[in-house]
């Protein structure tokens, strides 16, 4: 798409006499969304060419009454060729506005070296290991806490240049953590402004490997809450910016979000996608080895987790019987104690067992998944219980699903 996209996306709008935000309903009417993934501030930002629509040009271009050429269109013409695909957007486009760990120049503050630099470190590992066993709404509020106190630390004290990019580092390695527990707590725009903070440290530290991690975790985000365009284009400049020297482990996390961005974008086209970007992580993570060195961040990163997104996308895309095996292998050995991944990942199972049509094995293990959610203060878990109710809707009849479906009223 040329620059001239938006100006084209404004002189439509404006012909129309509609405001930014009347367009923003219409797009979403148009594509048949809920809950106005696109807003008035998307719009602004496609019309001043800080972001490009891609997935969403085509329920653009039908909501302006125009054909989806009118819109690629370079100013001053009226045909020419265009470019099959459009560039990925920067990770630069996610930035947040401003420099919110700018030092403050105006304060001496105290020097900070290497020893406070290990304390952080030690604080974040602690937080990453407790999201492992507790949810987004148990950790939220020290989460935020530490998450402040190393960004206050960063810029309110004096250090050296290797110790600053340390700092940031760790701010990065923070705000991802922190923005992860924030969207399990359901606070997603709180989230997105966490996880484009961290995107400033890790670029700032010049870490590309940790900025590509929070770009694909608010990717992962975006794709999971009706955003799937901007989830899709985020994924992709993740995996772009990380580059090919990026770890082994890394560069099969963030194929793997390519994988679950084009899953949830939806069609045939992009089901061949998720599948290719799947064979891509499992190639990626074989190249791993005892020799190898990984950030510390990426210690779950394994064969089974890739065997668990690989099951999870056959599920979205209505294979249970590639989808069923690769969840019951993965769930017999799975670790008790992280309880809301367990009922994540049971949630998936109970989906593909509805597909399969085994509506009793579905029943059972939604009843599991219910009583595995009922004291977990995770968003995530109490969607996906939503999602399986609504799937185990379709076999009411069944005295083993409606005993589940009475149970949850």
């Amino acid at each position: 798409m040329g620059s001239g996209v938006g100006e084209n996306v404004r002189q439509e709008r404006e012909r129309l006499g509609w405001s930014q935000a009347r367009l923003a309903r219409e797009v979403c009417r148009v594509a048949g969304v809920r809950g106005e993934p696109v807003g008035r501030q998307e719009i602004s930002r496609w019309e001043t060419g800080k972001r490009t629509p891609r997935d969403w040009l085509p329920f653009l271009a039908a909501a302006l009454r125009v054909s989806p050429e009118a819109l690629t269109r370079r100013q001053g013409t009226r045909t020419g060729p265009q470019p099959a695909e459009p560039p990925s957007p920067a990770l630069a486009d996610y930035l947040p506005e401003g420099d919110p760990l700018a030092p403050l120049r105006a304060r001496e503050g105290r020097r900070v070296g290497m020893g406070q630099v290990t304390d952080l470190r030690q604080r974040v590992h602690g937080l990453r290991l407790a999201d492992d066993v507790l949810a987004g709404g148990d950790l939220i509020r020290p989460a935020l806490r530490e998450l402040r106190s190393a960004v206050r630390l960063y810029r309110e004290s004096a250090h050296a240049g290797a110790v600053g990019r340390e700092l940031l580092s760790q701010i990065g390695e923070l705000a991802q953590i922190v923005g992860w527990i924030a969207s399990d707590a359901g606070r997603h725009a709180e989230a997105e402004r966490i996880y484009q903070l961290g995107l400033s440290a890790a670029r700032q530290a010049e870490d590309h490997t940790l900025a590509g991690n929070l770009a694909g975790s608010l990717a992962y985000q975006f794709s999971n809450t009706g955003r799937a365009g901007d989830g899709l284009a985020l994924a992709r400049a993740a995996l772009n910016g990380a580059g090919p020297d990026a770890p082994p482990k890394a560069r099969a996390l963030f194929l793997d979000r390519v994988a679950w961005a084009h899953t949830k974008a939806g069609g045939r086209a992009h089901a061949q996608h998720a599948m290719r970007a799947l064979g891509e992580a499992a190639e990626a993570l074989a190249e791993d080895s005892g020799g190898t060195e990984s950030p510390a961040w990426l210690y779950w990163v394994d064969a089974g987790e890739l065997q668990i997104m690989e099951a999870r996308v056959h599920t979205e895309l209505r294979r249970p019987l590639r989808a069923v095996p690769l969840l019951r292998d993965v769930l017999g050995r799975y670790d008790a104690t992280h309880t809301r991944e367990l009922a994540l990942y049971l949630s998936w199972l109970a989906v593909a067992y509805a597909d399969a049509n085994e509506p009793e094995a579905a029943a059972a293990t939604a009843a599991r998944v219910m009583s595995l959610s009922a004291d977990v203060a995770s968003e995530r878990t109490a969607a996906r219980v939503r999602v399986v109710l609504a799937r185990l809707a379709e076999y009411a009849e069944v005295p083993e699903v409606r005993a589940v479906l009475d149970s949850a009223v």
